[in-house]
């Protein structure tokens, strides 16, 4: 395997349509969690050196870009994806890791935060400083939540009044990142996480009963 990890420049908007539809097929797949995005988004992304590619040569692998919200209080690095082919051998770290080293370079007085249904993508964070938050810590910008309008359980993020939803925020704070140790912070991710699908079974049940007759 010959997967390098780029900063995404010019060049690399010839993929924005490739991006897109690995995108779009994911959140399919997991049937949440990922907001579809236009080609010419992405190609503004990489335009702008917000954005994070993965190629085995000229094979699209993987992708990652940062969003700014509330002038730069917070950003999220978001749309993270993983050629099927390519998954199972570590990239999806490889590709945040770097994500986050950029955000960190061009934004380190800002707060990185994420939401997500995915228990790796939680346990990638979790290494990289971030912990399990509610969604009040997180920004209020509207168009970030308006992203979600695509997530087929935004319906229950309105519903609940954007306390909560099917996914988990996460968040890193550059003044108080988590440091305890990395045994300590899965534990307490994968606690996080149980909880999260205790309370994803009891939204699907309200929202979504059983129709008995």
């Amino acid at each position: 395997m010959s997967v390098k990890i780029h900063i995404a420049s010019e060049p690399h908007t010839a993929y924005a349509n490739d991006i897109c539809a690995m995108i779009e097929s994911a959140a399919r797949q997991r049937g949440t969690g990922i907001a579809k995005r236009k080609p010419e988004y992405i190609t503004k992304k990489i335009r702008n050196g917000n954005a994070v590619i993965a190629l085995d040569g000229e094979t699209l692998v993987g992708f990652c870009y940062i969003e700014i919200w509330e002038d730069k209080k917070y950003v999220a690095n978001s749309g993270l994806i993983v050629n099927p082919d390519y998954r199972g051998q570590g990239i999806a770290k490889k590709i945040k890791a770097k994500a986050f080293e950029l955000s960190r370079k061009k934004y380190p007085d800002s707060k990185l935060f994420g939401i997500t249904t995915s228990l790796p993508v939680m346990k990638i964070n979790s290494d990289l400083g971030y912990k399990p938050v509610t969604f009040s810590e997180l920004t209020r910008d509207e168009t970030f939540w308006s992203g979600c309008q695509s997530c087929p359980n935004y319906d229950i993020l309105t519903r609940n009044e954007r306390k909560n939803c099917l996914c988990t925020g996460m968040l890193f704070d550059p003044k108080h990142p988590n440091n305890k140790p990395k045994e300590e912070r899965q534990k307490n991710v994968a606690k996080y996480y149980r909880w999260v699908r205790l309370k994803t079974a009891r939204f699907l049940k309200f929202f979504n009963p059983i129709n008995l007759f």
